[in-house]
């Protein structure tokens, strides 16, 4: 029977690092990286003093904005031993989705690479922070930014006003090791150690304060069903600013003590390599991502044999999908359900049920947890078969939203569950179907949209005198965004100047992909916007006008 384990991240690192000192704990197959676990914890306790010296301590929150780097996960663990916050910055976010973010969670020290796609993240985070090139390094004042402090630039390379990686470990230097066991001794495992935004169910995004407790339990009962061991090899190909990287695949390795063959960003080729050249027992995706896996062109000339296991979640995952991954990677798939509330996972189908439950549904609750469909009219439980809110109770029910107790409480109920606004079955046999949703959340390739926060940006367009923002169908990505603009009269515009308009000022995958322009909005007798009936109104509109949905 499992159980749940009152241990730091710091305590499991550490375990590891005595128990199986010189066994591979982080590859980077396409460089040749590799870290044995004692390696690695002590590269992190030279980044924790690193820290200490620049005033990072308890509590003090640290942004990581970057992909899948080595030093990712050294400052993941670095925050974790002296008790700071790892704030999760999605790769993705644009100027004033950042500069939001490093407000509201009062960040004091942001760590960062050169940037991702079409974002320079230096000359972001320059036009975010200006006094950078004014103070000296550590004693930065901001008026708008009043905690912020540090900027550490992740790599070798110098910028004025920034440290970059070599400098915080040099300084580390300065602090001598009873400081940092010191610092150590501080921690509980009931202290918030990451914190990830998350649009919620409501307004703009908030940080979901995750302990601990939450996620390396989480993360280890996320590996038991799968029957992990510490001679697993997981392949990590999913951002570890999401929950499904940090904890669904991070904290399941550091809890089984086995291998984490990382990706620094999505590639199938090089998925395929590293599955092929490490002998990966092990991999997770998005639906998306095994559907470029397995349509790649090289995909038949690598051995996938040594995969038994993983986990495709994100968004809905369709059967036939399952099945083909099933058939030509060897690999039995289980689903994952849940949100980053919850830790993330409430409930997951295991490697040991049948094909069609593992197929047809999203198993059932985690241990320890309670998982209730409940009526979200009169609050109670619904009868086998009947659709409902999916709810959950237990160890993996975050802290709370930073900051933020009025929107906590509006989630988590007097009763201590907490409400996913997602609609669900339970069927006879314990397991769940998600069916629905109450909240209008759009959910693109495993990304997490919320139409207000688009709707409002759009409002700012002049022009525009209404506009809804609502999921189209998607072959590619289960659900798109897409946008329905009522103008003002004697006002043109075209779809080419919506998309314009957001272009640099918001995450690309936010971005309408289909533009409407309407003279109404589906609505009730009482005046209400019927948002459910414009994805109808969106495969309506496509056929008229003769729009492919990709």
């Amino acid at each position: 029977m499992p159980q749940l384990y009152e241990r730091t991240l710091g305590d499991w690192l550490e375990h590891w690092a005595e128990t199986t000192p010189d066994k591979e704990y982080l590859v980077y197959s396409d460089r040749n990286l590799r870290f044995t676990w004692k390696q690695f914890n002590q590269r992190v306790d030279n980044m924790a003093k690193g820290l200490l010296a620049i005033g990072v301590k308890k509590g003090t929150h640290v942004g990581i904005w970057a992909g899948n780097v080595p030093d990712w996960l050294t400052f993941l663990y670095a925050c974790a031993k002296i008790g700071a916050v790892a704030v999760t910055v999605n790769t993705n976010y644009k100027q004033a989705e950042l500069e939001y973010l490093c407000e509201n969670s009062d960040m004091h020290t942001l760590c960062i690479v050169n940037g991702e796609k079409d974002s320079n993240y230096v000359e972001m985070t320059y036009t975010m922070l200006p006094e950078l090139k004014k103070f000296e390094r550590g004693r930065m004042k901001s008026k708008r930014f009043p905690h912020m402090r540090n900027v550490i630039y992740i790599g070798q390379e110098k910028y004025r006003g920034m440290y970059n990686t070599a400098e915080i470990l040099l300084l580390g230097n300065n602090i001598d090791d009873e400081e940092l066991a010191k610092a150590k001794k501080e921690v509980n495992c009931h202290d918030t150690v990451n914190m990830q935004y998350t649009s919620g169910t409501t307004g703009f995004p908030k940080g979901v304060m995750l302990t601990h407790y939450n996620i390396a339990n989480n993360g280890f009962l996320t590996g038991e069903h799968m029957k992990f061991t510490a001679d697993d090899k997981l392949c990590v190909c999913v951002p570890l600013f999401h929950c499904f990287g940090v904890v669904l695949a991070t904290m399941n390795c550091l809890t089984h003590g086995c291998t984490e063959v990382m990706v620094e960003r999505f590639d199938p080729l090089l998925v395929l390599a590293s599955v092929h050249k490490e002998r990966c027992t092990a991999l997770y995706g998005v639906p998306t991502m095994f559907i470029a896996e397995l349509n790649h062109p090289m995909f038949s000339m690598f051995d996938l044999s040594c995969l038994r296991t993983g986990i495709m979640a994100g968004s809905l995952c369709p059967v036939e999908l399952m099945k083909q991954v099933e058939e030509k990677m060897f690999m039995k798939v289980t689903s994952v359900y849940g949100l980053t509330e919850a830790s993330p996972g409430m409930t997951h189908s295991r490697i040991d049920d049948a094909p069609e439950v593992r197929y047809n549904t999203v198993g059932h609750e985690f241990e320890f947890t309670e998982v209730k469909v409940i009526d979200p009219e009169t609050g109670e439980e619904c009868p086998v078969g009947v659709q409902g809110e999916m709810c959950n109770r237990g160890y993996n029910t975050m802290k709370g939203y930073y900051k933020n107790p009025e929107a906590t409480a509006e989630v988590i109920d007097k009763n201590g569950f907490l409400h996913s606004g997602d609609l669900g079955v339970k069927d006879e046999n314990g397991n769940f179907r998600i069916t629905g949703r109450i909240k209008d959340m759009i959910i693109r390739g495993g990304e997490n949209i919320y139409p207000r926060e688009i709707e409002e940006f759009l409002y700012q367009m002049p022009g525009i005198k209404d506009v809804q923002v609502a999921g189209v169908p998607s072959k590619k990505y289960g659900e798109a965004v897409g946008a329905f603009i009522i103008l003002h009269e004697g006002y043109e515009m075209n779809e080419f100047d919506v998309r314009e308009f957001c272009q640099g000022k918001i995450a690309r995958y936010k971005i309408p992909k289909y533009i409407f322009f309407v003279k109404e909005f589906p609505m009730t007798g009482s005046g209400k916007i019927q948002k459910f009936k414009l994805k109808d109104l969106s495969l309506q509109l496509c056929k008229e006008q003769g729009i492919e949905i990709i």
